[in-house]
């Protein structure tokens, strides 16, 4: 550890948060989901975690936001951890898009007809089809009962006005899982995924939740707080190169350049990130730039990582 780098962090962090929160002013809450609008524009929160148990928390860091995206990264390592690679990747693509994380139009053009990658929504539907369960329920139940525990919160629930907005107005996602089921890439029916789907995207937690499970991530796969193993390494670090190559949508080249750092980030404005071995750190801003990422939240990442030297480059 950089010598002092946590006294300057618990030193400046407020004033770095209240420094960047103006920028949001630039950026617009996302409408498509309706529930998703009733946002605060301004809202910026951080929280950051060692592996001794140490946390930093500034701005609204403990107001309630969903997963959104961001659970994408949780469903795949849990497909892996149900199937393996090879079953995986037969269904779902390892390469950047550089399209919305919503397009539907390489679909069509992909032979065989699979998604590019995990993490864009077509990838995650299929992947949430992968889910070990009898039905929709019992996949569900799994993956929340996973959630809880890379995050340490029993708490941890759905929020279910945003899960019947998204399962309302989802029609697109629709569109993609009947394209997929058409194609024989998933592994339920439509209805039967996108409950699963729009379940764990709707799982609501705060800047601490996630700052844990992006600890255990820093840890390849173990919870440094308890020594407990959660996840095998080798899906630790499939899981951390989709987040470096895709996680922040058609906008992740450009975060790799101003923060290089592994990072998942959602419509509600969320952003987990992580220092290799060294911190978990979960942020939310619901004003969205252009890319659909936190537009505030990716300057304050960058703005510590440019600080404490945290790039993997």
């Amino acid at each position: 550890m950089v010598v002092n780098e946590w006294d300057q962090l618990k030193l400046h962090l407020q004033e770095w948060v209240e420094e960047c929160r103006p920028i949001s002013a630039a950026g617009k809450v996302a409408e498509y989901i309706p529930e998703l609008s009733k946002a605060r524009q301004d809202m910026l929160g951080i929280h950051l975690r060692d592996p001794r148990g140490q946390s930093i928390s500034s701005g609204e860091a403990r107001t309630g936001f969903t997963m959104q995206s961001i659970s994408k990264v949780f469903t795949l390592i849990l497909a892996l951890m149900d199937h393996g690679e090879s079953a995986v990747f037969s269904k779902v693509g390892m390469e950047p898009t550089g399209d919305q994380f919503n397009s539907i139009m390489k679909l069509e053009l992909a032979q065989p007809a699979i998604p590019f990658n995990p993490l864009i929504n077509a990838g995650a539907i299929v992947v949430s089809s992968m889910i070990k369960g009898e039905n929709a329920e019992a996949k569900s139940a799994r993956i929340l009962s996973f959630f809880r525990e890379l995050a340490g919160n029993p708490g941890l629930d759905y929020d279910l006005q945003v899960y019947r907005s998204e399962s309302e107005t989802g029609h697109l996602n629709r569109s993609m899982a009947y394209f997929l089921l058409d194609k024989g890439i998933l592994g339920c029916g439509v209805e039967e995924v996108l409950d699963i789907y729009f379940r764990h995207c709707s799982i609501q937690v705060c800047c601490e939740d996630l700052a844990r499970m992006a600890l255990v991530l820093a840890f390849d796969g173990t919870d440094p707080t308890t020594g407990k193993t959660l996840i095998p390494r080798r899906y630790v670090q499939i899981a951390k190169t989709f987040m470096v190559t895709c996680g922040m949508y058609n906008g992740s080249g450009e975060f790799a350049i101003g923060a290089g750092l592994p990072a998942k980030s959602g419509v509600s404005g969320g952003i987990l990130t992580l220092v290799p071995g060294r911190y978990g750190i979960g942020v939310v801003g619901p004003a969205l730039n252009p890319k659909g990422n936190s537009i505030a939240g990716v300057q304050l990442i960058e703005r510590l990582s440019r600080t404490f030297d945290w790039s993997l480059f």
